[in-house]
Order: C-alpha cells, then structure tokens, then sequence
C-alpha cells in the first residue's frame, strides 16, 4: 500500500528508514495495512538541511508562481480523491463520505491560499522625518515545521502546508504515524504540480527521532501544530530554547445550548450526524450539551433514539454511518468516561458499551448520558469520543457562566431564532469560534483556532497566513 511513498526528503521518496518500519493498522479490523519507513535523526538532518537550502530559492519566487504552483496542486489533489478518500477511510476508519468530504476541504485550502499569496499586502506609514517613508513589509518566517493529529489526516496538513508555501516558506511536515497515507498522497501531489525540491519534506517516525530534531533544530523558526493541549504546552516550553514562532490548534470541550424556542427535531437532525462523525473523534463536536429545561427530555429521548439506529461498521461499507475509535486507548478512555458517569449517577440514555458480537476492530456504541453533575469527566472534560453528555438550564446567565466554565475556548454552538439572544450568546461565550444555529466552522475562507488552552493562532482565512509571515520596518530617508 505505501509502496511508492515512505519518507519525502529534498524531491525525492525514500523507501527506507533508519528506525525501520512502522505498521500502520486498520482501526475497523485491527489488521495490519502495511508499513512505512521511520525515519532517524539522519533523516530527519536531511530533510532540514533541504529546507533551509530550498528556503533561499522558493521565498524569491514571484508570488504569482506560487500561486499558480499551489492551484496545480490542488488540481492534481482533485484527480486522486477516490484514492486519497479510500486511504482515509482505511487508516483512521471514518466512512468514506466524510473522508471525500475532508479531501475536498483539502483542496479548498490550498484554491484560496493559492490566491491569498497574491495579496500578501505592505503599507505606507508617513514619517515624522522631513523627506522620511516608513515602510511596513511582510517575509516569510523560513522554514516550518508541521505536526499533525490523526483524525482528520489530510485537512490539517493542508491548512498548515497551504499558508506556509504561499507565504514562501518550505515546510518538513510530521504528521501522525498512525495515518500517513493522506499526507503522502498529498505530498505527492505536490511533487507532480511542480513545487521546486526541498520545498516540501515528509517525515515520519517516532518521538525520539523526529520531533526532538526538529523542535531544537536552530534553522526550523516556526513550530505549527495540532494536537492535545499536553503536548502543545510541552512544544511551547521546547520552543523557548530557540525563540520560534508557534501556532496551535489544541484541545476543546465544546458547550452546545439549546435555548426554549428552538426546534426539536431541526436541531437534533444537525446534532447528531455532526456530534457522532468520526466516531466523534473531532476537537470542535460539541461534547456539552445545555438544553432549557422545558426541551430538556423531549431532547433526550430523541437524541438517544437517532444515536441507537446509527449503523456501525467498515468505512468503505456504503451503509455505515459511524466508523471505529482510532485505537485501543481510546476505546480505554471513553470506558473511563462511562465508569465515572455511571459513578456520578448519570443515566445511560443509549450506547454506553461495546458492540455486542463485534469482534474486531475498535468500535463504541453512540452513547448518550443525562443527568451529570457538572463535574463529572462528561461534561467537564474533552471525551474526544461517542459520547453526548446532556444537561438542562433554566436561565441564560447560568448556561453562559456553566458553558465558560473551564479551561477550552475551541468552539461552541447556540440553537435560537431569538436575534437579540444570538447578539448576547456570541459575545458572551468565550470561545474562538461560535456557531449560530450550525455546525459549519471549518472553512478555508474563515479564521479556525481557539483561546484559553485550546492554543493560539489561526489556521485558514485571509488572516492564516500571517502566522507565516514575519513583520519588517524599513525606515528611509532621501
């Protein structure tokens, strides 16, 4: 399966690694896909001496070749999304429809960073200087880094690759060992639009070998990452060392509220597909949800019944509508979140254990808990898994100081038709994102990212690729 890929390094793929091979695993089987090579701290030497060589060409490329370089990519990403969907499917088990869907969010990324590279603006500041200009310019912050989670494979490499090349960085992108593929293909897609050697490195491997080289190296000067808040702050204190620029997508618990004139069914019709896809492995899924007291249980019974009819199986399986866990810790984290409800006294409402008669792989039932107190691991932390949590509220103060409450601010959602509660939800919910009456936050025209420790920076939109860029003043004088 990963025959013509392994590790990218300076325009070239290399089939082996000095670390030897890494199995990667079907989540829905457990089987093992094949294996790819993992690389040493040689290589990963490699690949960072091929940046900084590749930096000094690729920055003075004309922005409008960029430009053009990165829309040829996305064309050839377009003919292999049948290829790049099925290898999203098999490694991180979401079916295949939300894997096309997360290879066109893909494309996306780089169509509109290939026109922002265009508009990368300066400006004029008049000097207090008699004759005296002052000019504000942008330059690309040199070679990036690039590190990846595992479950959406393909669109968090794009949102970091995408910005980087526009700006005139070269990037060394390390994304999960777990799902290799999709970046590969990409890469690779790159590779055929025509992307100078260098400009862009794959490499994968294990912790020892390729985050510590790269995170101390002294020629890498931005670290962007997705990942957990634990190792977000843990790269913040290993970037110190060497003053890099950081940007991060990190952990969320997201607060949904259903305020009293919402529509039941309407609501639930958007909640669920959006709460349990990818097996509910998505840092913005909303994970508490407050229901007004007066839709509280109708809002219960019908969010447990669409769970308990959504079909479980294979992603290439046309009729499956949620897929596996990752792996067996997530399977062991999300028992630990059903133990402590159960423990809390919170009700079971649907799912709340494995498959029955599923032998295979690593699936959950869609699982859906009332009746928690707000401290319960549910409601207070990121289950990054199947599980609803539901709680009702009575009055608007208390839902926005119980959705504030804690240490995210990724994303949040607010069900009304009420205007002047949609004016008070949004500015009083503290969160990067909110979605009014929608789940629909992840685009390439709009800024994602959160606040609190949910990390810094923005990926997509006009404002992402100044995470890439740095600021130069040049006074002058004639």
């Amino acid at each position: 399966m990963y025959e013509n890929f392994g590790l990218f390094i300076d325009g070239e793929w290399r089939s082996r690694g000095g670390q030897g091979d890494l199995d990667v695993l079907d989540p829905a089987t457990g089987e093992i896909l094949g294996a790819v090579p993992a690389a040493a701290e040689s290589e990963v030497d490699d690949a960072i001496l091929a940046a900084e060589q590749a930096l000094k060409r690729w920055r003075e490329t004309p922005a409008w070749t960029r430009a053009d370089l990165l829309h040829a990519a996305a064309d050839r990403m377009l003919g292999r999304t049948d290829e790049a969907a099925r290898q999203i499917t098999l490694e991180a088990g979401k079916p295949l429809a939300q894997a096309k869907r997360e290879w066109a969010l893909s494309v996306d990324q780089f169509r509109w960073y290939a026109e922002e590279a265009r508009r990368i603006y300066g400006r004029i500041v008049e000097s207090r200087a008699p004759g005296g200009r002052i000019e504000v310019l942008h330059e690309p912050v040199g070679v990036v880094a690039a590190f990846t989670a595992w479950n959406f494979p393909a669109v968090l490499i794009a949102r970091k690759v995408a910005p980087a090349l526009a700006a005139g960085c070269s990037v060394i992108v390390r994304p999960s060992s777990e799902v290799p593929g999709a970046a590969m293909i990409m890469v690779d897609c790159l590779r055929q639009a025509g992307i100078p050697n260098g400009v862009v490195n794959l490499v994968v491997g294990p912790t020892s070998t390729t985050y510590a080289r790269l995170v101390a190296s002294p020629v890498v000067r931005k670290i962007t990452l997705t990942g957990s808040t634990a190792v977000g702050q843990q790269m913040v204190r290993d970037a110190a060392a060497t003053m890099k620029r950081v940007s991060m997508e990190l952990g969320g618990n997201a607060p949904m509220i259903v305020f009293d004139d919402a529509n039941v069914d309407a609501v639930l019709d958007l909640a669920v597909p959006t709460k349990f896809a990818n097996a509910g492995q998505v840092c913005v899924a909303p994970d508490r949800f407050y229901v007004h007291e007066s839709l509280h249980d109708d809002f219960v019974s019908g969010f447990a019944k669409r769970a308990g009819s959504l079909k479980l199986g294979h992603g290439l399986d046309e009729a499956t509508q949620m897929g596996p866990l990752i792996n067996q810790r997530r399977i062991d984290a999300i028992e630990a979140v059903i133990a402590d409800a159960e423990k809390h006294g919170g009700r079971i409402e649907a799912g709340g254990q494995r498959p029955q008669g599923q032998n295979k792989g690593f699936f959950y039932e869609p699982t859906v808990i009332s009746g928690l107190p707000d401290h319960a691991m549910a409601l207070a932390e990121e289950n990054f898994g199947p599980i609803a949590a539901i709680t009702s509220f009575a009055e608007s103060d208390e839902v926005f100081q119980r959705a504030n409450a804690g240490d995210f601010g990724l994303s949040a959602y607010v069900f009304t038709r009420d205007p002047t509660r949609i004016r008070e939800a949004v500015s009083r919910i503290e969160s990067g994102m909110v979605g009014v009456n929608s789940f629909a936050l992840a685009a390439a025209e709009a800024p994602f990212g959160g606040i609190k420790l949910s990390g810094m920076g923005r990926e997509g939109g006009s404002e992402g690729i100044f995470d890439f860029l740095n600021v130069k003043l040049s006074q002058v004088t004639v």
